[in-house]
């Protein structure tokens, strides 16, 4: 056998392989949706096939563990607010933080916002979410929600912002006026929760908008950027210690420790003063594009 055929056939197989991995793919109206397995993992992929990183994942003989990083800082935000009882989430993947919330906030409503009807049908199917009494699922644009609930009058103790395209997030759901918007419908001691990139070319004007509508927020960074913030104001770590103790107990399940996550706590900016806010006209996708 050649060089050149051993090599061809290597990678035929290895191909086989990793398509024997792929159990589910389909294009949405929105955007490839793939789902495989690996290593005990199932997980759900906004890309081609191969290519992209991973949206949602779960731990096949232990679904309810928070295997993301993002995912246990997204869930810190209950250190700033341990019993939240009306929560907004944007963006659903695989469904991982609306379970969570519901497992450990049986108690609490959960309007749950996904643009896409196919994710909401794969992640019923591949990753057991299931909307019930106290989940609600709706399937609009987030943007377009929040400004319902404006018209509304609906105000949330939490609001957890995770809405993710094949890319990044849509730049609808980057700006001021979003932002301004998302304020409105926060209660005063209202908690936000913010999934972003630590390595993104966005990273300072995200910081900039944010900074702009709410002040200063907790900077909680790994692979992801987490951003967590109260409307009245950051408590200060003494409280969030409280708070974490409170809820360490309910957390644990998850794969969360206190003594992991308080650390990253941190509120010292490390954007310049003077970057540029992101608004509706000043699109980020120029950015994206180096344009």
């Amino acid at each position: 056998m050649t060089l050149l055929l051993s090599l061809a056939l290597g990678l035929l197989g290895s191909a086989s392989a990793l398509a024997q991995n792929i159990i589910h793919t389909e294009r949405s109206l929105y955007r490839n949706i793939v789902i495989s397995e690996e290593s005990g993992e199932r997980c759900m992929k906004f890309s081609r096939l191969y290519r992209g990183s991973r949206q949602s994942c779960q731990l096949l003989s232990d679904p309810d563990r928070l295997l993301f990083p993002y995912t246990r800082m997204m869930m810190g935000s209950l250190y700033l607010a341990p019993r939240p009882q009306q929560i907004l989430i944007i963006g659903l993947g695989g469904g991982t933080l609306p379970s969570a919330l519901a497992k450990v906030l049986p108690g609490s409503d959960i309007d749950v916002v996904e643009i896409d009807p196919a994710v909401v049908r794969v992640a019923g199917t591949y990753f057991s979410f299931k909307p019930g009494a106290r989940t609600h699922v709706h399937e609009e644009d987030g943007r377009v929600f929040v400004k319902r609930a404006m018209r509304s009058g609906k105000t949330y103790d939490l609001v957890m912002l995770d809405a993710f395209e094949q890319d990044y997030i849509p730049e609808h759901l980057l700006t001021r006026e979003f932002l301004e918007e998302v304020k409105s419908v926060l209660k005063p001691d209202g908690v936000l929760a913010a999934n972003t990139f630590s390595a993104s070319r966005l990273y300072a004007h995200e910081s900039a908008t944010y900074a702009a509508v709410f002040g200063s927020f907790y900077n909680l960074k790994g692979s992801n950027r987490v951003i967590l913030l109260r409307r009245n104001g950051l408590p200060p770590m003494d409280e969030l210690q409280r708070n974490a103790a409170a809820v360490e107990a309910s957390l644990q399940p998850l794969g969360m420790a206190s003594g992991d996550l308080l650390p990253m706590f941190v509120t010292k900016p490390d954007w310049s003063p003077d970057t540029r806010v992101l608004t509706d006209r000043y699109s980020p996708s120029n950015l994206l594009n180096g344009s």
